[in-house]
């Protein structure tokens, strides 16, 4: 609380992570725009473990630029310090990285990294920063290789690593495209839940509808189905149809595998179970239509 006022008025614009009157949506629709005006080169750059690597002595070097009292820095540095405890290893203390889970640690990140985020606006460079996660949009190949070699050079001064296989040049001209924020952006304007985030979705879906679940199918429905989709469809509201159409479809099979077996049979729902148990039957148990939701058919409840 005391830290936060003195730092965010100095952040650059470009950082859109932790911050008041910033999330995911504000930095995906920066992407998208740029992409739009042909941005179109983008250093897709990843750094190796960032929130554990970030070296404490260059950080609380920055943190006293601004703040003078003796008792918010031992603090800070208390936090940094405290160690962590490893199963049959016992209490060992931290020499780099800010701690998982602190409060101060989404602050401290940001601090570390806002030299890097002026150095790229000063150069004329349209950075997508959230957290450790950033994009750098560009016209051209050559400017991206110039943003590359730049934020190498950084990187590597401010004791911390870039990913070697997970950066990389993408030109959105070519099949391929890149992951930011989970979502995945492909050439022609393309954009869709990235493949982690379509698989996690599914599994979590998987995980609360086993068969075995006793619970009345109206109660899993409006209890725990869908304030799940209804969170997921928040935020990747702006995907393709068919993101939604598929995921519709798998959900559905998922509750006739349920029904079936509690009327004897076995195996996932299959064959005349669409015809037992139609479409229309979820939905008039209240079951989300995440496609629906996408086409503005159905209101969000």
């Amino acid at each position: 609380m005391v830290l936060e006022p003195i730092f965010e008025r100095d952040f650059a614009p470009e950082s859109f992570g932790f911050r008041p009157g910033r999330g995911c949506q504000c930095a995906l629709d920066r992407v998208e725009q740029l992409l739009a005006e042909g941005y179109t080169h983008v250093v897709d750059a990843d750094r190796k473990s960032y929130f554990d690597t970030i070296p404490h002595e260059p950080l609380l070097a920055r943190l006293e630029l601004k703040v003078a009292d003796g008792r918010i820095l031992s603090l800070v540095k208390a936090f940094l310090e405290q160690g962590v405890m490893e199963e049959l290893k016992g209490w060992s203390p931290t020499e780099r990285g800010t701690p998982q889970g602190a409060v101060v640690s989404p602050l401290l990140a940001n601090l570390y990294l806002d030299a890097l985020d002026w150095k790229l606006r000063l150069a004329g460079w349209e950075l997508v920063r959230y957290a450790d996660d950033f994009v750098v949009l560009c016209r051209t190949r050559a400017q991206a290789e110039e943003v590359l070699a730049l934020i190498g050079e950084w990187t590597t001064t401010a004791g911390l690593q870039l990913h070697p296989q997970k950066t990389r040049l993408v030109d959105m001209a070519e099949p391929g495209g890149f992951d930011f924020l989970g979502y995945h952006f492909e050439r022609g304007g393309g954009r869709w839940p990235r493949e982690k985030s379509a698989r996690s979705i599914r599994q979590k879906l998987r995980r609360l509808t086993r068969r075995t679940n006793g619970e009345s199918l109206r109660e899993l429905i409006a209890d725990t189905l869908n304030p799940v989709l209804r969170g997921w469809h928040g935020y990747f509201w702006r995907s393709n149809r068919w993101t939604f159409h598929g995921l519709d479809g798998y959900l559905r099979g998922r509750l006739r595998g349920i029904l079936r077996k509690r009327h004897g049979g076995r195996g996932r729902g299959r064959g005349s179970d669409h015809q037992r148990w139609p479409n229309r039957y979820f939905a008039e148990l209240k079951l989300l239509n995440l496609e629906q939701l996408w086409q503005g058919t159905q209101p969000i409840p």
